[in-house]
C-alpha cells in the first residue's frame, strides 16, 4: 500500500499569503541565490509533521484531530516580526512570527500532539514556536552570506496587517516534486 507524506496545519488566508509575499519580496530573493524561497501558496502554519502514513489511517487520524480540537473555539492570528533559526547571525531558516491569540494556538498544537501520540507519532520534544517559513539557507552558503541575510532580515521594516480567523485545521498531503512540494488537503476539521 502506498504511503502519504502528511502533516497537520492551519491553512492561511489570501491576505496573509500576500503579506508574506511582500515580506519575501523586500528581501530581494533574486539577490540571495543561497536561499531556497518558499512559494507563498505553499506556506502554512504546521502544527504537527506526521511523515509517511497509509491511506487507511486517514479516517482515524482525522477523528483524533477532531477530538483534540473539540474544546478549542475559533481564534485570531496575525503576522509578527521576521526572524531566523537558529539566530540572525548564522541563519538556516528565515521565518515570520505568528502573533495574536497564541495561547489558543499553542493549546491546539499541544492537544493535537497528544492525540496523535496514541497513533504512535512521537511527541514534539522542542517547544512549539509559531512561525511561517519564508526560506531555507542552502547547505553550501558561506558564513558571510548567512550573516548578510541575517542583517537584512533584522533591518526589515514590518507592518502586521489584518488578523486572520482560524476556524479550522487541515490534514495535508505533501508530494515532493523536482520543482518543490505540492500540497493537497486530505481532511478539514472545523473549530466550534
Amino acid at each position: 500500500m502506498a504511503q502519504i507524506r502528511s502533516f497537520v496545519a492551519i491553512e492561511l488566508s489570501e491576505s496573509i499569503k500576500e503579506s508574506l509575499s511582500a515580506i519575501a519580496g523586500k528581501l530581494q530573493p533574486s539577490k540571495h541565490r543561497c536561499v531556497k524561497w518558499v512559494a507563498p501558496d505553499g506556506i502554512h502554519l504546521t502544527l504537527k509533521f506526521l511523515g509517511n502514513i497509509y491511506a487507511d489511517q486517514v479516517p482515524g487520524i482525522t477523528e483524533a484531530i477532531a477530538s483534540a480540537s473539540r474544546d478549542i473555539s475559533p481564534f485570531e492570528i496575525q503576522l509578527g516580526a521576521p526572524g531566523a533559526f537558529p539566530n540572525l547571525r548564522q541563519p538556516r531558516v528565515i521565518w515570520v512570527a505568528v502573533t495574536g491569540e497564541v495561547k489558543q494556538l499553542k493549546e491546539l498544537q499541544q492537544d493535537v500532539d497528544i492525540a496523535l501520540s496514541h497513533f504512535g507519532f512521537e511527541r514534539e520534544k522542542r517547544p512549539f514556536t509559531p512561525h511561517l517559513t519564508l526560506g531555507r539557507i542552502r547547505e553550501g552558503a558561506s558564513s558571510g552570506d548567512r550573516e548578510r541575510i541575517g542583517k537584512e532580515v533584522s533591518a526589515l521594516k514590518f507592518r502586521s496587517g489584518p488578523p486572520m480567523e482560524v476556524n479550522g485545521i487541515s490534514l495535508m498531503r505533501s508530494t515532493l516534486m523536482a520543482s518543490g512540494a505540492v500540497y493537497d488537503r486530505l481532511a478539514t476539521i472545523e473549530l466550534r
